[in-house]
């Protein structure tokens, strides 16, 4: 096969990818894409530039992407270093004054700073964010309930500065959002009392996603998607699949709080979540601009 027909034919097959992402470059101009940054994505080199390059590429054609991200892996090598044991209750770091000064130097600094440097390096234009900045994340105080067996009350466990999302004012990010600039956001947020608290940002993405009505809430995973119980990836899924499948056991796990998650957010409003591979390269444009897609697509109406 000579060198000029291979020449051509990869040429066709770029041409076709792009001709392939037309149709949704132009449904999605102008519309907001929440992505939950995490896992793998965040630690593997060619998979952090590949990320921030698909952040860059939907800013620049015309979508207006806001990044929230996790840091839960960095901030426990912080507070190791330091000497501090983490606890964890149910999956909640348990955060005392002195972790959530950990907390918010590794996800409102260091993290936040690198995916920052990172976005403006590919050539966009990203600008930093804490719930604090603004005051745009305010939160409640998590306390959780634990039965004991022995007694009738159940046992109230305090988990110090670890809170939930009660309200969002959108100004900031909207500001940025229909500007040349790209929100990145630490999922810390601010209580009534003045204190700092660290929320799961999942549950940020998601309640970001639902006060602007985006039209997409993307959450990277380590996992190729949801799966059903032979290990085989489900591309679509309604809420009432979800539902089935958290039922039958299907959904376990970890899983169970991120399909909920994505729930809430299709009831608040947004269009469609994408529970996606972050292991991937460029997982989220292939997510948004071809026809196969990378993961599992959740949907609030038939189809």
């Amino acid at each position: 096969m000579d060198k000029e027909y291979m020449k051509n034919k990869a040429a066709h097959q770029i041409a076709h990818v792009l001709i392939e992402a037309l149709p949704y470059i132009r449904r999605f101009k102008d519309k907001t894409v929440v992505v939950k940054y995490g896992g793998n994505a965040m630690i593997d080199e060619s998979l952090k530039n590949s990320f921030a390059q698909d952040i860059v590429m939907m800013k620049l054609v015309g979508l207006n992407p806001i990044v929230v991200h996790g840091g839960g892996p960095q901030i426990g090598d912080l507070l190791k270093r330091l000497g501090k044991t983490s606890e964890f209750i149910d999956g909640m770091r348990v955060t005392d004054s002195e972790t959530m000064d950990v907390v918010e130097m590794v996800l409102g600094g260091l993290v936040n700073k690198e995916i920052v440097n990172l976005i403006n390096r590919h050539g966009g234009k990203a600008v930093g964010l804490t719930g604090k900045d603004g005051d745009f994340i305010r939160a409640n105080k998590i306390k959780m309930k634990k039965n004991a067996i022995e007694v009738q009350e159940p046992e109230i466990i305090d988990l110090g500065h670890v809170g939930e999302v009660s309200s969002i004012d959108p100004a900031v990010l909207s500001m940025l959002n229909h500007s040349d600039f790209i929100p990145v956001i630490a999922p810390i947020g601010v209580g009534d009392d003045g204190h700092s608290y660290n929320i799961n940002a999942d549950l940020v993405a998601g309640k970001v996603a639902e006060v602007l009505k985006a039209e997409k809430l993307i959450l990277l995973t380590n996992t190729a998607g949801i799966l059903d119980k032979q290990q085989n990836l489900l591309t679509g899924l309604s809420l009432k699949d979800v539902d089935d499948l958290i039922e039958d056991g299907t959904i376990s796990g970890g899983m169970i709080p991120k399909t909920r998650c994505a729930t809430d957010a299709l009831k608040g409003g947004v269009s469609s979540v994408h529970i996606i591979d972050g292991r991937v390269e460029h997982a989220v444009l292939l997510e948004l601009f071809t026809d196969q897609g990378v993961g599992t697509l959740l949907f609030s109406r038939p189809r």
